[in-house]
């Protein structure tokens, strides 16, 4: 048997809370950020595939597990697969009717997910941050905001490996004495600028928090409110990746040149 993962946890909350929006919102942001296996009928030709399809009264889904693991068992057998993000399978799927069956009869997790709500998944992941000028006149400590954002921030961050050195959360004072938070991230890679942003703006939709709630700030570490952010922040590490090894790019891994099913 498999050790529990981020899904199985995440599903247990929600199935233990059923009428806890915010226990859903959960389980779906884990779904978008998880890699999931995608069983297919024949192995990947280029950008191309074949996803193994199955139909029940409930209507037509691609099978999803998110540990090979978990596939295998199911399986059987050897059989050809796709690793994709939660995010890019629901963009690739969202209005072909097709939902997902995800870790059927071998995980805790296991489920249906209609398509109906992989639809909603994916228009939910295109809400992204907007871009707005501010002079900030002073940092604090943050206060007054609920844990499960913080929890958020954190398991959304952990997701976001070598695109920056590191994040503080802090409060702050516009000159005009308006009040609010910030996430600022020290030494963003370049280009990731907005794939943190959006990082953000998805913890704050999927812990049921209105947008406008946290707004995000890129520093350099000689900038000199880097060492104010640093002084009075809550600080989250980003995880470092290894040295990158030199492979072909799996069909789907380019969000912006998501796999043809065919």
């Amino acid at each position: 048997m498999t050790e529990a993962t981020a899904l199985d946890a995440a599903h247990n909350a929600m199935q233990a809370a059923p009428e806890d929006d915010n226990a859903r919102l959960r389980f779906f942001e884990r779904l978008a950020d998880s890699e999931l296996f995608l069983m297919l009928t024949e192995e990947a030709k280029d950008e191309n595939i074949s996803p193994e399809l199955f139909d029940v009264a409930d209507g037509r889904f691609v099978l999803v597990f998110d540990l090979e693991e978990r596939m295998a068992a199911f399986a059987g057998r050897p059989v050809p697969y796709v690793a994709l993000s939660g995010r890019v399978l629901s963009g690739v799927l969202s209005g072909q009717g097709v939902g997902l069956g995800l870790n059927l009869d071998v995980a805790p997790s296991s489920m249906l997910i209609p398509a109906e709500a992989l639809g909603w998944l994916s228009d939910t992941l295109q809400h992204g941050p907007k871009e707005v000028q501010q002079r900030l006149a002073e940092f604090h400590p943050p206060s007054g905001l609920p844990d499960v954002l913080l929890t958020a921030l954190d398991a959304k961050l952990a997701t976001a490996a070598g695109l920056a050195a590191a994040a503080f959360l802090v409060g702050t004072r516009t000159e005009d004495g308006g009040q609010g938070h910030l996430l600022g991230f020290v030494s963003a890679v370049e280009g990731a600028q907005p794939a943190l942003a959006r990082a953000v703006s998805e913890a704050l939709t999927f812990s049921g928090i209105e947008a406008g709630a946290l707004d995000v700030g890129f520093f350099e570490v000689q900038d000199p409110a880097t060492s104010a952010l640093a002084k009075v922040g809550l600080r989250f590490d980003l995880p470092q990746p290894q040295a990158p090894q030199m492979e072909r790019a799996a069909p789907g891994s380019d969000p912006e040149r998501p796999p043809i099913l065919k």
